[in-house]
């Protein structure tokens, strides 16, 4: 059985793991998959706006909103995993 922080982690883990091959891929695809980084993208852009920052800033933003929100997917599918095995 899978704790609840483990659970976490794990969806945590899978989140970053997801949105750092969509930022690899992007420049590869010709950015064919940026529609799966709109999350992160309009975080960054809010920051960028707000503050000015620099890019790199901008591009970490988008890669932790980005793992954030892939990771909480990733936490429903395994917590409901978790419930479907149980009964």
């Amino acid at each position: 059985m899978l704790s609840v922080k483990i659970s976490l982690a794990l969806a945590l883990a899978i989140g970053a793991l997801i949105s750092g091959v969509l930022l690899v891929l992007e420049p590869l695809t010709d950015f064919a998959f940026l529609w799966l980084e709109w999350p992160g993208i309009t975080a960054a852009y809010f920051f960028w706006g707000a503050v000015a920052g620099s890019s790199f800033l901008g591009i970490a933003i988008s890669w932790v909103v980005n793992a954030l929100t892939y990771g909480l997917g990733a936490f429903v599918i395994l917590s409901a995993y978790k419930v479907l095995r149980e009964a």
